[in-house]
């Protein structure tokens, strides 16, 4: 079995590669931006390139495996469903904002689960050439190098200093088109996997966002959660809140739920 994941992280890698160079085609030519279930939820004729190159690549190499897309669940206007097959989930383009206002934190996500478990995960970043891996039991890579979630295990606090950036916040949110983090889910998951951030929260996210970012960051050593009630997150659930961090999950429980509903 190891050795069949081996081939399937070393197909993935390819593909994503390949599908790279027609995301940097479009990061930096000309794009046609229309909008999906919102102003804010952009897509692009390249998401749709991306997504059909991985699409035909896998089921070259894998006749039998199962594919679940961002841009072919949009179209078929479905809920995705995860069987016990061995399952490629996709995210073609993670950070479309991003990647569409020449933005370098957008990336390839490429999740593969067998039996519902995550066992392969690659996320590519062709504008910086950065390329993130885990397969399960092995460890997480940077470009082939180990890589490992921080050390910390508390979060240092200062009211004064919080006080003065939610005013900040709050004035730009009221002005500008959207709130941006770092806008990309799954190479915020990275950054925590190579211990760049200590955590990351986010509500509202689908299973392509996270599928292979939540592999890399638990064999780089980490953790990834439900925050509603602290069990182990399922990447497979839709609008889920999750925290990714690394030792400490005491830290998690001091972090107030969010109600996306608005109620």
């Amino acid at each position: 079995m190891a050795s069949e994941i081996e081939q399937y992280l070393n197909t993935a890698v390819d593909l994503a590669r390949h599908a790279g160079k027609t995301m940097l085609e479009g990061f930096h030519g000309t794009k046609t931006v229309t909008t999906k279930s919102s102003q804010w939820d952009l897509v692009t004729e390249f998401d749709k390139k991306v997504e059909k190159i991985l699409t035909q690549g896998f089921y070259k190499a894998y006749p039998s495996h199962k594919f679940i897309g961002e841009e072919t669940a949009a179209g078929d206007k479905s809920e995705p469903i995860l069987t016990d097959a061995p399952t490629w989930i996709v995210d073609p383009i993670d950070g479309t904002t991003n990647f569409v206002h020449g933005f370098h934190l957008t990336c390839i996500s490429i999740g593969l689960a067998i039996k519902k478990e995550m066992v392969v995960g690659v996320i590519y970043n062709p504008i910086l050439d950065e390329m993130y891996t885990a397969s399960k039991g092995q460890g997480a890579k940077l470009n082939g190098i180990p890589i490992h979630t921080s050390k910390v295990t508390r979060f240092a606090r200062n009211p004064n200093i919080r006080s003065l950036i939610m005013k900040r916040v709050e004035a730009l949110v009221s002005i500008a088109q959207g709130f941006r983090a770092l806008g990309s889910a799954a190479i915020t998951m990275c950054y925590v996997a190579a211990g760049s951030l200590d955590a990351y929260q986010m509500n509202g996210l689908q299973c392509w966002d996270v599928a292979a970012g939540a592999l890399i960051i638990s064999e780089a050593g980490g953790v990834v959660m439900n925050t509603d009630d602290q069990l182990p997150m399922e990447v497979v659930s839709a609008e889920v809140e999750v925290v990714y961090q690394e030792k400490s999950k005491d830290a998690v429980t001091t972090l107030p739920n969010v109600n996306t509903d608005g109620e």
